[in-house]
Parts: C-alpha cells; sequence; structure tokens
C-alpha cells in the first residue's frame, strides 16, 4: 500500500506515441488501477483529494494529464476521439491491459470513446456528470449549455470561486460544501502542476460542439458499451444537464444511476463520502453480468 495522498504523490511521466504525459499514481496495489479523465480545463491539481483518497483506500488511482493538457507535451486535439486515442496510448504506456476507468464531465465523453475503441481495456465504466453523442444542451451554441456560457464568462475574485458556481448549487448548504471543496482543491502547496495554456480550452470546446452533433442514429451507438457502468449526476446539474445521465443508462445495457438532491456538476464532491462507498461497492461486485432467462409459466 503506498503510504502517498493526493497531496503528497509525486508527478511522474511515461513516454507513449511520442508524447510526454505527466500522472500520479498511488494507492492499495490489489486489483484493477482506476483511471481517470479530467473535466474542462482541468489539470492533476482539479481533483478532490477526499475523493481520490477515499478510493485509494481500496485500489490505486491513476490521474493524468492527456496530450497537450498542463504538463504532457503534444498537441490537443480537437475531437474526444482524437484524446481518446491518446489517452489509450497513455494506458499502454503504462504497460496496463485492463482497467476500471472513470471520466467526469467531458472527460466522460473520452472515456466513453475509450470503451468503445478498446473494449477488451475497460472492465468497469464510472461517468460522472457527463453526456452521450447528441446531447440537450438547451439552445445554448456549440452544445454547450446556456448556463455554462454565463458561467464560464463571469469574473471571479479570487479565480478559484469559479467552482463554486460549476460545480455547486446557490443553496446555503451547497455552497458551503463548496467553500469545503476550496480548501481540499488547494491543500496541495508544494508541486503543484503547471497552468494550462491558452490552446485547452478551444480544443475541449471545439471537441463538444462535434460530440453534441455527431451523426447517426441517437444514442444506437450506446448499446456497444456492454461494461457494467456507474452513471452519477447531479439532480440539478446546469453544466451537463441532468437528463442526459438518464439517456446513458437507458440506452447502455449494464447501467446504474445515481442522482444526488439538490446537487449541480460537482455532485460526487458534495456528496463525497457517499461517492466513495457507492463507487467502491460497484468496483468491488463480481464482475458476472447477470443473465436473464424466461420459462413457460405454470399452469
Amino acid at each position: 500500500m503506498s503510504t502517498y495522498t493526493a497531496v503528497t504523490v509525486p508527478t511522474q511521466f511515461v513516454e507513449a506515441n511520442g508524447i510526454r504525459f505527466a500522472y500520479r499514481r498511488w494507492g492499495k496495489r490489489s486489483g484493477l488501477p482506476l483511471v481517470f479523465n479530467q473535466h474542462f480545463t482541468g489539470n492533476l491539481d482539479n481533483w478532490d483529494p477526499e475523493v481520490l483518497d477515499g478510493l485509494a483506500k481500496e485500489r490505486e488511482v491513476i490521474i493524468f494529464n492527456n496530450a497537450g493538457v498542463a504538463s504532457s507535451t503534444g498537441e490537443l486535439p480537437a475531437t474526444f476521439p482524437g484524446m481518446a486515442k491518446n489517452a489509450e496510448a497513455f494506458i499502454g504506456g503504462l504497460g496496463l491491459t485492463k482497467v476500471d476507468l472513470l471520466g467526469f464531465s467531458i472527460g466522460g465523453m473520452v472515456a466513453q470513446q475509450i470503451t468503445l475503441d478498446r473494449p477488451d481495456l475497460i472492465r468497469k465504466l464510472i461517468l460522472v456528470g457527463t453526456a452521450p453523442r447528441n446531447h440537450d444542451a438547451g439552445n445554448g451554441q456549440g452544445h454547450i449549455t446556456p448556463e455554462t456560457g454565463s458561467i464560464f464568462g463571469a469574473t471571479y475574485n479570487p479565480p478559484e470561486n469559479l467552482w463554486l458556481k460549476v460545480f455547486f448549487t446557490d443553496t446555503e448548504k451547497s455552497q458551503a460544501a463548496g467553500r469545503a471543496f476550496l480548501k481540499r482543491y488547494l491543500s496541495r502547496t508544494e508541486n503543484r502542476d503547471t497552468p494550462i495554456s491558452d490552446k485547452v480550452a478551444p480544443a475541449q470546446i471545439a471537441a463538444i460542439g462535434e460530440w453534441g452533433s455527431h451523426p447517426g442514429e441517437r444514442f444506437a451507438y450506446l448499446k456497444n458499451i456492454k461494461q457494467p457502468a456507474l452513471v452519477v449526476s447531479g439532480n440539478h446539474d446546469v453544466i451537463v444537464y441532468t437528463v442526459n445521465s438518464l439517456y446513458l443508462v437507458q440506452n447502455m445495457p449494464y447501467a446504474k444511476l445515481i442522482l444526488y438532491p439538490n446537487a449541480n456538476h460537482g455532485s460526487w464532491y458534495e456528496y463525497h463520502e457517499d461517492f466513495v462507498f457507492e463507487t467502491n461497492r460497484f468496483l468491488d461486485e463480481s464482475d458476472r453480468i447477470p443473465t436473464i432467462t424466461t420459462g413457460a409459466a405454470a399452469d
């Protein structure tokens, strides 16, 4: 068992496909590692240490910057399939042949694509605050909700107060949870990650637009994601509308849904203790996919 925590674990680097990926890896080395895919404009320091360390007590966790993000080299693609290919190269660069996969927000879109590309690589899938292709985003431009444009377009002092609006509702209880999250988020004071460049947001915004206007039958591709999946959302998510989580579980054959009350995009940070409990239980469950059989009724 690693003695590191999210605050103390060192940043490491691995090269794959000509890219130098930055990552952090720690936790209990038993079973499969859980690989995390990050949200819009996030880097290694944008995760909640309470979630990471809670999961690391039971399994190894791996967080990383995809190509072109913060301290990783390379070019950031403007599509989620391109980002997925780089993530797959990173996992392969670590010598891993089977992992559990978590994706948050746009990271969940990347995680879906990884699972489609490499079903042999992924055992179980966790999708938090994310959406399928052709998702609902209201009348926002570029398949981004109007609330997202308004929140990210405002100015905050200090700048990290942006996350109080992105992740939490305006209620007193939720904002208190948000302030507690910010303390955890800022608790790593040494060897913090490199800030993202000004190329990251435009590429990720373009990828959202491409994902939201994907051709073909809506949601049909989800039937090909046959891994057990846990889908998590807040019931008042204004960044990725909550209804998109329902679309995911309605169309993936083996998906279950957790909706947290009075919660926005950061529902799993607001309810971090419950999320860690439910996720550990989900990952520890038997890999066997249930088989439903029918028989003739008795006379």
